[in-house]
C-alpha cells in the first residue's frame, strides 16, 4: 500500500526536513510551535504524527534528551551539588637586592581548581515531590473520617425562679 505524500509534508520527510523538527523539539518548541514552523496547522502535525513514524521519531528524539537534561538540573537543584571550578589567582613575586631593598616585583596569574558547593533550594524540592510523591506531597490532603457523627441536639430547660 502506498500512501500519498502531499507537497506540504514532503520536504519535512527528507534528512534536513527531520533534522530541522528535531532541533526545534531539542529546544524547547512545543508541537503547537513546530507546526507553526513548518506553517501548518497543529491538527494536521498531529495527523502526521499519527501517520509517518519518522516524524514521530524525529520528536521524540528531539524532546528526550532536552527533557533528561532538565529533569536532572531539577533534582541537582533539589538535593544540592558539589562542581569544581577554575578561578585565577594573582600572586605576586617580590624580588630584595643584598642591601634588603625592592629591587623587583612581578604578578602572575595562575588557574586553581576550587571546589564548590550548591546547597539544596527549597522551591526545587517542593516542586520535586509534589509530582513524584503527590500522595505524601500535594497541597490538597485527602483526608478519610470513619465512625459515626452524632446529631442529636440536647436543650436542658431551666424553669426561671419567677415561675
Amino acid at each position: 500500500m502506498t500512501r500519498k505524500i502531499s507537497n506540504k509534508l514532503k520536504p519535512w520527510l527528507t534528512e534536513s526536513g527531520l533534522l530541522r523538527i528535531q532541533g526545534w523539539a531539542r529546544d524547547g518548541l512545543t508541537n503547537e510551535d513546530i507546526a507553526k514552523n513548518i506553517g501548518i496547522n497543529p491538527k494536521t502535525l498531529y495527523d502526521w504524527i499519527n501517520k509517518w513514524p519518522e516524524i514521530e521519531k524525529a520528536l521524540r528524539l528531539g524532546k528526550e534528551p532536552a527533557d533528561r537534561k532538565v529533569e536532572n538540573a531539577l533534582f541537582n537543584k533539589a538535593v544540592g551539588y558539589t562542581y569544581i571550578e577554575e578561578v585565577p589567582i594573582k600572586t605576586k613575586e617580590v624580588l630584595y637586592n643584598e642591601n634588603g631593598k625592592r629591587k623587583s616585583e612581578k604578578e602572575t596569574i595562575h588557574m586553581v581548581e576550587v571546589t564548590k558547593h550548591v546547597p539544596p533550594e527549597t522551591t526545587a524540592a517542593i516542586f520535586w515531590l509534589k509530582n513524584r510523591k503527590p500522595g505524601d506531597w500535594r497541597d490538597k490532603q485527602e483526608v478519610e473520617h470513619s465512625g459515626e457523627v452524632d446529631t442529636t441536639i440536647k436543650i436542658n430547660i431551666v424553669p426561671d425562679d419567677d415561675d
